[in-house]
């Protein structure tokens, strides 16, 4: 088939502009064929971290033990063990390393020597697969042309010996060793891994959200899937009510109120106030916090923050009730709970059974109307509105996550999505209507994604962003939303139902036939990929490791690396979350033991124990050419040629 843009003078003429010459369009061409001969860079996986900052900036460092690798493979007997556990400490903490070791270290020296040359030895091997055209786009600031030359050199190359000796003992002699050696070991973090994929949720249950989110605003290559608390934390920002009442309670379940106030300056004295008046006389003991960030409270901060959950919970409540019955496409009517009560005999319709209420102190409900706010649940869920939308760090991250995320994303042969594809029981995609449409699978993701981004992004006041606002709600919890997976989320069956059957929240039938290989090649047939050499790679469930679930399924089409990074879930999955690698070698998956602390790291050099299994090796190592970026490149190529045709043919005049 023939590329009209290539054959396109309008085009050509555009594009001569950058290549004014036959010289120009002809270095491009050589450079850009040779790139495609380069190995591809190295993709990082990593899935529902939660909140856990130190967990994940560590495995982001250590690359899921990347840059160990390369050190045993460059350096092998030649270096001790100990002397290549302390190199992967310092090129993953160098600042804080540095300073340890040059405490006690004697012949500083002859130690500097030996390090720098080790670092820009390990730092050749490992950006040798990248082209020199990238190379110094990452080496600005003072050291930047020094790193290059060295890079470029070796040490025992005859010409060059003198030369290379002397820029080492010359780092040492005016004092610089320290600056150069933090240099160099970020470039080594930096070029160990070429691209970062985040498999959704970020947010919730850890103590560091907003610290992960700052991370990935500095990472030099990095998309993001969406995960339902991800999402919720995005429809919280674009001001959506009843987001931000289940961001809150999260919040207050988990203990974890550190991202609110300190992250990201949410008020929470209003809510503090109205639950001390509205309930100063219950004990809300069903909602007492349970933290899950090692934090401690005093009883009275703990009797505080029961009562806030609980307020917090009946406004959530309220806001989704109003929220379903304006939505009827929705399909949630039965999920408007608080019209379901019989308040004069405490008990709950729920599906045709009824369920006595283990607690009836409803104080702000009136029967007759018992979605409506009361005055004072109105003015408290105004102020923390007004506190969301004014958060300019929550502003800045959730433009970020618009900017770099998505419901899901096709890139190099894989799919990779948080959650599940709704389906029905036999298998089949599942049909979701909405506004009077049928949407599936593929165009039931792009809808609501479409839907997502008119919620922040619409104009003011309109349908559209009402409706988005709504969208990312349902993204959080509805029972079709591709980022959630279960028929109902049993918040209020958890608090106010003893009978644990009510509690339960069936997985959508996706789980089941996920672990078929003719489902998940159905899967990828539906997004564009040939089943033949494509996988699935997909997070939100936690793998319980502890009752032999493996996260390998569909004999390998379907990878599952929701490990349990949070430690709310690391008693039931039994490690500290999987991770990813896809290098030219093949696709290898780190399983991570619990890491105790940033601290411990650099002062003890305990790195996160992981294993790694190679879960499927390429007969050759792949190639640019066989990548995303290789069709690209081969495009690009294509209209190159045919720019260098029109000026050997006079059709565009040639600028030499």
């Amino acid at each position: 088939m023939v590329n009209n843009k290539i054959t396109d003078l309008g085009y050509l003429r555009l594009l001569s502009r950058q290549y004014p010459s036959i010289r120009a369009v002809s270095t491009r061409i050589i450079s850009l064929r040779a790139v495609l001969e380069l190995p591809k860079g190295t993709e990082h996986f990593i899935s529902d971290v939660h909140g856990e900052y130190e967990s994940f900036r560590h495995v982001l460092k250590n690359g899921s033990g990347i840059i160990k690798r390369k050190i045993r493979e460059t350096f092998g007997s030649r270096v001790s063990s100990a002397e290549k556990k302390q190199l992967a400490t310092l090129i993953y903490y160098p600042q804080e390393k540095l300073e340890i070791i040059l405490r006690d270290v004697k012949g500083k020296k002859r130690w500097y020597r030996t390090t720098l040359l080790r670092l820009i030895t390990l730092c050749r091997v490992i950006t040798s697969k990248y082209s020199p055209s990238r190379i110094p786009h990452a080496l600005e600031g003072e050291f930047g042309t020094l790193i290059e030359d060295l890079l470029q050199s070796r040490p025992d190359e005859r010409n060059r010996k003198a030369y290379y000796k002397r820029i080492i003992d010359t780092i040492i002699e005016i004092d610089r060793a320290d600056d150069f050696i933090i240099t160099i070991c970020r470039l080594i973090q930096r070029f160990s891994v070429d691209r970062l994929h985040i498999i959704g949720d970020i947010f919730d249950r850890g103590p560091g959200s907003e610290i992960i989110m700052d991370t990935l605003l500095s990472y030099h290559s990095v998309d993001i899937q969406w995960g339902n608390h991800d999402i919720l934390w995005m429809g919280a920002a674009a001001g959506s009510r009843a987001c931000i009442a289940n961001v809150l309670r999260v919040a207050l379940r988990y203990g974890n109120l550190n991202t609110l106030e300190g992250g990201y300056g949410i008020n929470l004295l209003p809510l503090a106030t109205f639950a001390l008046e509205a309930y100063h006389d219950d004990p809300c003991s069903s909602f007492t916090p349970h933290p899950s960030g090692g934090e401690t409270y005093n009883r009275k901060t703990i009797e505080l923050m029961a009562r806030m959950h609980k307020a917090i919970t009946i406004i959530q409540f309220k806001l989704e009730g109003e929220l379903i019955t304006n939505n009827p496409d929705l399909g949630m009517a039965n999920r408007n709970l608080l019209a379901r009560i019989d308040y004069s005999r405490g008990t709950i319709d729920l599906d045709g059974t009824g369920y006595s209420l283990n607690d009836t102190n409803f104080p702000t409900i009136d029967p007759d109307d018992p979605c409506r706010l009361s005055d004072e649940e109105e003015e408290v869920m105004s102020l923390l509105q007004a506190s969301f939308s004014h958060s300019e760090k929550l502003q800045r991250h959730t433009r970020f996550l618009f900017a770099r995320g998505s419901i899901y994303l096709v890139r190099n042969s894989n799919l990779l999505y948080h959650g599940c594809i709704p389906t029905n029981s036999d298998g089949s995609f599942k049909d979701v209507e909405f506004g009077g449409e049928n949407y599936r699978s593929k165009s039931l993701m792009d809808y609501l994604e479409r839907c997502a981004r008119e919620g922040y992004f619409g104009g003011r006041d309109t349908e559209e962003k009402s409706h988005g606002e709504d969208i990312m709600w349902y993204l959080w919890s509805g029972s079709n939303s591709p980022l959630f997976g279960k028929n109902k989320m049993a918040t209020f069956e958890r608090h106010f139902i003893d009978d644990k059957y009510s509690h339960r929240e069936d997985k959508n039938p996706y789980y089941k036939y996920r672990d078929k290989e003719s489902s998940c090649n159905r899967i990828l047939r539906e997004f564009g990929l040939n089943p033949k050499r494509s996988h699935i790679i997909n997070g939100h469930v936690p793998v319980e490791v502890k009752k032999g679930e493996s996260p390998i399924k569909a004999n390998g089409k379907l990878l599952v690396i929701d490990g349990g990074f949070a430690r709310a879930y690391q008693k039931k999955t039994g490690i500290a979350g999987y991770t990813l690698i896809y290098s030219p070698r093949g696709l290898l998956l780190a399983s991570h033991e619990p890491f105790e602390s940033t601290l411990k790291a650099i002062t003890e050099e305990k790195d996160i124990i992981s294993t790694t299994v190679i879960l499927e090796r390429s007969p050759r190592r792949l190639r640019i050419k066989d990548t995303d970026q290789g069709r690209t490149i081969r495009e690009e190529i294509r209209s190159l040629q045919a720019l260098l045709l029109a000026y050997r043919e006079g059709r565009i005049a040639v600028n030499e």
